[in-house]
């Protein structure tokens, strides 16, 4: 969340509950095999439970992106739907600066539900941007935290958004990140392969029980494997994370009219690379990434 905040809508601009259930029932037609609920923070909402309950009645697999601050109350939900994969948000293992980071201090909560996911068995993914001074000297700690855990920590480089203030000094570089790890790691870390469409290139520590991978958006780029499409919680659809064009299939639903022309539609107006920002030169000019939506009002 911007320090700022974002501006606020009327709760008629979003998706209801059955709205959400209806539109997703289109993408499942069209042969969407995977739904992932996320935000902001998608547990927050007081229908949260009855959408997973609706969605998991259609055939797909479900999962959930959270901060994990809630999701105690929510594990019986996710089994009864099917819920197996949940991504958790740690930025930090350090408690000062975890309370830094969220402006809540929340450590130990956040803590202690990894441990209750993990002791359920859950496939549990936790994701950390990285970030010149803020959370770079940590990348080792992120590795030794997955030695005697089955978890997979995922470090994505910093990507700009509105409100971020984004400059590529502050990121670190998938390049830096493994020159880092070869350092404290020589001769251990092991390259595992990856799976068709997946965003990250995944690796472990040889003797370790979890996983680490980096998701690169900004120095190598995947979008000729991304097969990742994205509903706002205002019913737009984004055909590319970086793009600030959007189509609104929740005003053409509610005029009681077809989405599915709309939906092929974006997907073939999607863009070879980066929403159009095919270089590095366009993709770090601010009249370009700018021209979207905060991350916390687009869903990661």
């Amino acid at each position: 969340m911007p320090e700022e905040g974002v501006i606020l809508k009327p709760n008629s601009s979003f998706m209801t509950r059955n709205e959400i259930i209806e539109i997703a029932g289109n993408f499942v037609k069209l042969g969407v095999k995977k739904i992932r609920l996320t935000g902001g923070e998608p547990l927050v909402r007081h229908d949260a439970k009855e959408i997973m309950e609706g969605l998991a009645k259609l055939p797909v697999s479900l999962a959930v992106s959270t901060n994990g601050l809630l999701a105690d109350r929510f594990i019986e939900t996710f089994k009864k739907c099917g819920v197996r994969s949940v991504n958790v948000s740690l930025d930090t293992l350090k408690s000062e600066r975890f309370s830094g980071i969220t402006r809540r201090n929340y450590f130990d909560t956040t803590l202690a539900n990894i441990g209750l996911l993990l002791k359920e068995n859950f496939h549990l993914k936790l994701n950390a941007v990285l970030m010149k001074g803020v959370n770079d000297d940590e990348i080792g700690d992120f590795v030794e935290f997955t030695r005697d855990k089955n978890l997979h920590y995922r470090f994505i480089e910093f990507m700009p958004f509105n409100g971020n203030r984004w400059d590529w000094s502050r990121g670190v570089s998938f390049k830096e990140i493994m020159e880092q790890l070869e350092q404290r790691y020589a001769g251990r870390i092991q390259k595992l392969e990856d799976k068709k469409h997946d965003t990250a290139k995944a690796y472990k520590i040889k003797g370790y029980q979890g996983t680490f991978a980096i998701i690169s958006s900004v120095t190598n780029p995947f979008c000729d494997s991304c097969n990742r499409l994205r509903l706002t919680a205002d019913g737009k659809m984004k055909n590319c994370l970086f793009s600030g064009n959007e189509t609104d299939l929740l005003g053409t639903l509610r005029q009681g009219k077809d989405i599915t022309p709309l939906i092929l539609e974006s997907i073939l107006n999607k863009k070879a690379v980066r929403a159009g920002m095919d270089d590095f030169t366009d993709f770090a000019d601010p009249k370009h990434n700018q021209q979207n939506r905060s991350m916390i009002t687009i869903g990661g």
